[in-house]
Formats: structure tokens, C-alpha cells, sequence
């Protein structure tokens, strides 16, 4: 379309109002983000974190605002004054994000009894989502077509809808990091929520006051006389539509990306999704400055897209072959402390991330001047540009995360980013075939060559990437071989075999498992300690798979019938596990050995089989998501799976930790299980003086007492010569050695423990804790403070008394005699 470059200003009392109206848009864009964290994290306790589950909450959160901004222009009147349906819209957005807090609980319990694995278990997460974001959202999505009605359908009225677009992805910047460095860090889920509420108070006040100020009939009037003729809107819309495609699938290839680079703390998420924000909102405000100057914006629009071609490339080669190999070493942290790391961090995404999001963002406001012409309701202009872009970026989002880049990789992805950009270009310049001028025919083929250019330079993935992460510097000159590399649907996923002949297992850039002594003696014994202190354990739940020590512990015990191994992500267990078969005792080949493809915490909430063992290898606790199978209401969970007499154990790392955060994990285990002890994987250098690295937390439902001299004749079994062989390869060369592992019990933590954090659902505090403590080295001091509370537990071993001293110098209370 062309467009002549004159434009009339609006009236004056009209115009006013703009920078006020600005101002409110990044009020109730703040407001949105905080809800959007605070909703997430709060269904994701529901319904799941699996990329499916994430799939159908960013579906169902983006699906409810496209509905919003094409149906309120359809069914709410012109007439209607603009300011006050954006003032209800604030209000009942306020008031549905106190719904929500109050009622999530009860749609937790209702989801228990009908949530499950398979179609329907996905039907019903729907449901759930439905049910608790379609409303919200829904006014959400209204508020920018309400508002909209307030301005002409002129560049120079549609350039102001720029600005507040702007002004309200400004308002989610400052909400993204309030929430995830403030409000989530030092409160919880409540605060956050009130604070989001009276923001929408405020906004809507102002709107109500605003209104009063300004009579309607001054937006009414700029109608009169007009036309409803102007361009076929579905070029732009397709254009528009493909560019926020494109714009969400490089946000979830991305993060992805970036979260293998800085580690995926909460912290890291955030930093990344506000730098994505930031160059929306800078995007927005040069769309709209183009779009009050542009004489052909449709023209503009196609460039724009084949200009993102051209950044996509950029942030491929910045995120693989440029940032990860910054002299950025993460062990500065220790130094410089958490929040200096953060602004590398910052640096690191904006000079990756940022031209391509700048590109999308004006793409927006350029999009609605290609559509602008006399007569046009501003409100179905905008709500029907808008819901174009949301319905690409909802297809984006779940096509990339759950599809693309699980079959084809990161590489492929890019290029298929590339492909979108460019078929939104061609699509933007080519139609309406009857306007397309000299221009235009010179620019088409250039953009297609440039697509094909730019997509053939893509470069691979790094496998050290994807294992080393943020530490890959550190390991250039090192002759490590890749086993086996993938990335999956939910994380990526390498097996390398190192110049030290071990093999190591690496999950989304940080190592999980190996068969090095000090991992494989961890992997054990949160095995055989509870199925040895167990009389007579049939059934196991072992969450995570990882390398499959753990659960294929379990198999060499004659009496366990089953195993159940929950794994969120299926690569592990196919590609990973069989990799350390002689380790796991050849797991994967037995016929006791059932995998279940979930989230544990989902399948902690709606299974209903028990089990006489539950052990859990999950992830580091820093790693968002993670805190979930940390919270004493998960404990509760994992408590009601357990059969009368069943023990659980927990992993807790002590390495890249801080004495803050060891202290709310075991507080929050022994707030469920008040009887429970812990057992340290430690290096004694000399008597007395221990190396701590990891640890086990062993919970039981009411006192148990461990007989050691039933222990050792069941050593001498030749039914349990596979049990004996399992410890001794990991140098446990008696039942006293494993013993001697006990480190000490909740009841000797009282006084240390009596300041922790109990980490809870609603407010996740250990994520945020333990994401400050990523770089800390710490686990010496805090595993000797431990050690230094205990007292000799003579109620829980029952111990023959002509070995009462030899066992108590096993357990560091005397001399031992080997």
C-alpha cells in the first residue's frame, strides 16, 4: 500500500492523554510478566515441567490473549468509552490473579484424582490450564485493542499504538526481573501476586480518572464520514503471524542455548527473557517511529524480516563459535560474587540476542501502519494484527520446543528460523501483486538469495557445548571423546569419555553421573543403604534415570521384584544408561525395570501405586525447575507413596553450595520426616578430618533401628554375593565401612538447623538461594559443621556389644580397628 508521508495531528485534549496512557501500559505490561512467572510456577506444581506441559500452559496463556484482542473489538462497542473498558479489563485482571492464587490448591487435589500418563492425563492438563488462564488472559489480551479505540487510524495514531506496545514490553522488563530477582527471591508467590494486583489497581484508577478528564465523544468522532475500504489484510497478517512464529521459536531454541552458557538458575531464565523483552520493546519504539515515516510500510516490513535472516545468523555464530568461548571464567564468582556475574551474563545475552529481537519488535508496529487506512476501527485493527502474531508465536513456541529441535537439533532449528523470516519477507513484498513496484522486484529475489546465503552458514552445535556448558574454556586442550551427543525434548544430553579413561554423563552443560570412584560410591549407596536397613524391600520408585547406578543397584537385592524409574527426559535412558550398562548391572536388558516418561513431581501427585523404597538422584537444586522435588509438600507426596515400613533417600549435593542452602534442604526433609539421618560420600584424609562432597538424606515413616549383626550374617549369605560384589567395587569392603558412611541425624541438627528456610511450594526459596551459590566451594566446611552437631545414635544401631567400639571408630567416635 502506499501511503502519503502528511499526516494530521489528533486533537489536542486527545493527545495529551498519550504519554499518560504510555505510562499506564508499562504499568499493567509489569503487572502481566509478574503474573506470567507467578503462574507458571505455580501450574507447573499441577500439571508438570515436562516441554509437553509447558507446551499446553504457553498455548493455553498466549491462546486466551489472541482471543481477547479479536473479540472485545467484535463485542464491545465503539460507544463504550476506551479508557474505562481498559480500567474494568485492569481490574478484573487484578481480581482473577487473586482467584487464581486462592484456588490453585484445590484445582491441585481435583487434578490428583483424574490427571495421569497418555491422552487423557493431556486433555486434563488442558483442562487445568483452561480453567485457570483462559479469563485472564483473555483480558490481557483486550486491553491493547481497547485502548487502541482512543487514537485515529492514521500513521500517526497507529505510530502511538507503537509506543504503548512498547511502553508495555518496557513494563514486562521491569516486572520479569522484580519478580525474579525481588519479589520471588525475598517473598513468595503471594507477595508477588498482591504486588501485580495493586499495580492493576492503580492502572485502573488512573484509566477511570483519566476518563473524566477527556469526553468520549471526542474519540467517537473521528469516525464520521469515514469509509471502511482500505487493503486485504492477509498478507500482513500472514507476515506478521510468521514473524512471531519465528520470534518465539528463537526464544525457545535460544534459551536453551543460553541456559548450557550461564547455567540454568532461575536467575539465568530471567536475565534471558528480559534481554529478549528489552529488544521487543526497543524494536517497538523504532516500528513505530518508521511507521509515523514510512511512506510504503508494507515495504518496510518485508525488509524487516529479511534483515532478521541476516540477525539470526549472527546470534547462531554469537552463541556457539563467539560468547562461549569469552575468558569468562565461571570461578571468578567466587570472588566477584553472584550479582557481577549476572551483568556478564546480561552483556553475554544482549550482544547475542538483542538485533534479532529488535527486528521482531518492529515488526509490530509496522505491521498495524501497512493495515492502516480511514474509517478503520483501531481496535479491530490492532486486535486482529495482534492475534496474527500471537497465533504464530503459540505454533512457534510448540513446534520448536516439542518438535524441531528434539528431531533435527539447534542447527536445523536456526535454519528453519531463517526459512520463516525469509517466507514472511517474500510474503510482506509480494503482495498485493497489483502494487508491487520496481523496488520491490529487485528486492524479492535479494532476500530469497540472502535466506539461502545465510542459512547455509548456520553453524553446528559444539558437543562441548551442550556437555561442558559455562565451564567449556577450562576444557579447550583437553582430548576428550564424545560418546554420544543429543538434545532432547527437555534437556540436552552427552556421554563423553575423558583423557582420565572415565566416562562422564553431562545434562544441559553441567555433569550428572559418571563411573568416577567418588560418583559411583554416591550412586550406590542411594541404593543399598535403604534396601539393606530395609527388612524386606519388593518394590522401588527411583527418580531420575541418569546413568542407572542407582535403580540397577536395586537389581542385585534377591528380593526386589520391581523398579520403576521416573525420567523427565526419554534420551537418558536410551542413549545414556546403556553406556554404563557394566555399571548398572546391565539395567536396561531387565525385565523387573519399568520407565515411565514424566516429571516425578507429576507423577508423585497422580500415581496410585506405593512402593517399600523411593530414591531420588534429581538434579542440582540451583537448576530452575528443580526446587519443586525439594519442597515439603513434595515430601509429602513421596511420603504417601510409601508403604508401612518404606524408606526414602535424597541426594543433596554440598559442591556449589553455601550453608544457607544445605541447611533448607535438610530442614525441609526432616520437617516431613522428623526421624531421618544423613550419610556422607566422603574422602577421610587422616582420622577425623573428612572432605565432604555429597551426601544422602534417608527418611522414614516413624523409627527404625538398624541391626548390624543381622546386617553381616545377611553379608555372608551366598544369595547376596551380587550385593557384597556391588560394594566392594565401589571400595565398601564391609557392612561397617557402608555404616560408617552416617554422618548424623535431624534430631542432632536442632540448634544448626534452627534458622533455615523450609522450602515450600509457594514460595521455591531453595532455587533462589542456591542459585546465588553456584560458584561457592564450600563443601569441606559445611559437611565438618554437620558432623561437629552429632552425638553417637545409640537408639538407631543395634550393635553386638563386643563390637560396640570397633563399630563407633567406623563411625568416627573412636579408633576403628580394620
Amino acid at each position: 500500500m502506499n501511503q502519503t508521508a502528511t499526516v494530521t495531528p489528533p486533537a489536542v485534549s486527545a493527545g495529551r492523554l498519550h504519554p499518560f496512557l504510555l505510562a499506564l501500559f508499562v504499568g499493567s505490561g509489569c503487572s502481566a510478566l509478574i503474573y506470567e512467572i507467578v503462574w507458571f510456577q505455580l501450574l507447573q506444581l499441577v500439571v508438570g515441567s515436562t516441554a509437553v506441559s509447558l507446551g499446553v500452559l504457553l498455548g493455553t496463556f498466549m491462546g486466551g490473549m489472541c482471543l481477547g484482542s479479536l473479540l472485545l473489538p467484535r463485542y464491545v462497542s465503539r460507544d463504550r468509552h476506551p479508557l474505562k473498558v481498559y480500567a474494568i479489563l485492569e481490574l478484573g485482571i487484578g481480581a482473577c490473579g487473586l482467584l487464581i492464587l486462592l484456588g490453585v490448591p484445590l484445582v491441585d487435589s481435583l487434578y490428583a484424582a483424574i490427571g495421569g500418563q497418555g491422552t487423557w492425563g493431556l486433555i486434563a492438563r488442558a483442562l487445568v490450564c483452561v480453567l485457570c488462564l483462559l479469563v485472564p488472559t483473555f483480558l490481557m489480551g483486550a486491553t491493547l485493542p481497547a485502548v487502541a479505540r482512543w487514537v485515529e487510524s492514521t500513521p500517526y495514531g497507529v505510530s502511538w499504538l507503537g509506543f504503548f506496545y512498547g511502553g508495555n514490553i518496557a513494563g514486562a522488563v521491569i516486572g520479569c526481573l522484580l519478580a525474579g530477582f525481588y519479589l520471588l527471591r525475598v517473598f513468595d508467590m503471594s507477595v508477588a501476586t498482591f504486588v501485580a494486583a495493586g499495580i492493576n489497581a492503580v492502572v485502573a484508577g488512573l484509566a477511570f480518572l483519566l476518563s473524566k478528564f477527556t469526553p468520549h465523544q471526542l474519540s467517537t468522532a473521528r469516525y464520521a464520514g469515514q469509509t471502511q475500504d482500505g487493503p486485504s489484510p492477509w498478507p500482513v497478517f500472514v507476515t506478521i503471524g510468521l514473524s512471531g512464529a519465528g520470534a518465539l521459536g528463537a526464544e525457545v531454541v535460544w534459551t536453551r542455548l543460553l541456559s548450557l552458557l550461564l547455567g540454568g538458575t532461575v536467575y539465568t531464565f530471567s536475565i534471558i527473557l528480559a534481554v529478549f523483552l528489552i529488544g521487543l520493546g526497543l524494536g517497538s519504539t523504532l516500528g513505530a517511529t518508521l511507521a509515523r515515516r514510512s511512506s510504503n510500510p508494507r515495504t518496510v516490513l518485508g525488509i524487516l524480516q529479511a534483515l532478521i535472516a541476516v540477525a539470526v545468523l549472527w546470534t547462531s555464530f554469537q552463541l556457539t563459535n563467539g560468547i562461549p568461548y569469552w575468558p569468562v571464567d565461571p570461578d571468578y564468582g567466587v570472588n566477584m560474587g553472584p550479582w557481577l556475574y549476572f551483568q556478564f551474563d546480561l552483556v553475554r545475552c544482549l550482544w547475542g540476542v538483542l538485533p534479532a529481537a529488535v527486528l521482531w519488535g518492529a515488526s509490530f508496529p509496522v505491521a498495524l501502519a501497512a493495515l492502516t487506512s480511514p474509517g478503520r476501527d483501531p481496535g479491530k485493527l490492532v486486535g486482529g494484527v495482534y492475534a496474527a502474531n500471537t497465533v504464530g508465536a503459540i505454533l512457534g513456541a510448540v513446534a520448536f520446543s516439542v518438535f524441531v529441535v528434539r528431531y533435527y537439533g539447534s542447527q536445523q532449528a536456526e535454519i528453519v528460523l531463517i526459512i520463516i523470516a525469509a517466507t514472511a519477507a517474500v510474503t510482506s513484498l509480494s503482495f498485493p501483486f497489483r502494487t508491487i513496484s520496481l523496488g520491490r522486484v529487485v528486492l524479492l529475489p535479494a532476500t530469497v538469495v540472502l535466506a539461502l546465503a545465510t542459512a547455509w552458514k548456520v553453524p553446528p552445535t559444539p558437543w562441548q557445548l551442550i556437555a561442558y556448558g559455562r565451564d567449556l574454556p577450562k576444557q579447550i586442550g583437553y582430548n576428550d571423546k564424545c560418546l554420544f551427543v543429543g538434545e532432547g525434548m527437555n534437556s540436552s544430553v552427552a556421554v563423553v569419555y575423558d583423557d582420565k579413561q572415565n566416562t562422564n554423563f553431562y545434562v544441559s552443560g553441567k555433569i550428572e553421573a559418571s563411573n568416577t570412584p567418588q560418583d559411583m560410591r554416591l550412586q550406590r549407596m542411594l541404593g543399598h543403604i535403604p534396601a539393606l536397613v530395609h527388612p524386606n524391600p519388593k518394590s522401588v520408585l527411583v527418580v531420575g534415570c541418569g546413568a542407572g547406578v542407582t535403580a540397577g543397584s536395586f537389581l542385585v537385592h534377591p528380593s526386589i521384584e520391581r523398579v520403576v524409574i521416573c525420567e523427565i527426559e526419554p534420551l537418558i535412558p536410551k542413549e545414556v544408561a546403556t553406556r554404563f550398562r557394566d555399571e548398572n548391572h546391565e539395567l536396561m536388558k531387565d525385565k523387573r525395570v519399568q520407565i515411565v516418561s514424566d516429571d516425578a513431581r507429576h507423577y508423585m501427585l497422580t500415581a496410585t501405586e506405593k512402593f517399600d523404597i523411593i530414591t531420588s538422584d534429581p538434579i542440582h537444586p540451583w537448576v530452575k525447575g528443580a526446587a519443586t522435588l525439594y519442597t515439603k509438600e513434595y515430601f509429602e507426596l513421596v511420603k504417601k507413596r510409601l508403604n508401612p515400613g518404606g524408606l526414602v533417600t535424597q541426594w543433596v549435593p554440598l559442591y556449589q553450595s553455601s550453608p544457607e542452602v544445605v541447611k533448607s534442604e535438610l530442614a525441609t526433609f526432616f520437617a516431613t520426616f522428623p526421624d531421618g539421618s544423613v550419610w556422607g560420600n566422603h574422602n577421610e584424609k587422616s582420622p577425623g578430618d573428612y572432605e565432604g562432597y555429597d551426601t544422602v538424606m534417608l527418611g522414614h515413616v516413624g523409627p527404625i533401628q538398624i541391626d548390624v549383626g543381622a546386617l553381616e550374617k545377611r553379608f555372608r549369605r551366598d544369595d547376596e554375593k551380587d550385593v557384597v560384589n556391588s560394594l566392594f567395587e565401589v571400595n565398601f569392603i564391609s557392612i561397617d565401612q557402608l555404616l560408617g558412611t552416617y554422618a548424623c541425624r535431624a534430631a542432632d541438627m536442632t540448634d544448626w538447623l534452627k534458622d533455615a528456610e523450609i522450602n515450600h511450594d509457594r514460595n521455591l526459596r531453595l532455587q533462589y538461594l542456591a542459585g546465588l551459590s553456584v560458584n561457592t566451594k564450600a563443601e569441606i566446611p559445611i559437611y565438618n559443621e554437620m558432623r561437629r552437631h552429632r552425638k553417637f545414635p545409640s537408639d538407631l544401631f543395634l550393635v553386638p556389644e563386643n563390637k560396640m567400639a570397633i563399630f563407633k571408630g567406623w563411625l568416627g567416635f573412636g579408633p576403628k580397628d580394620d
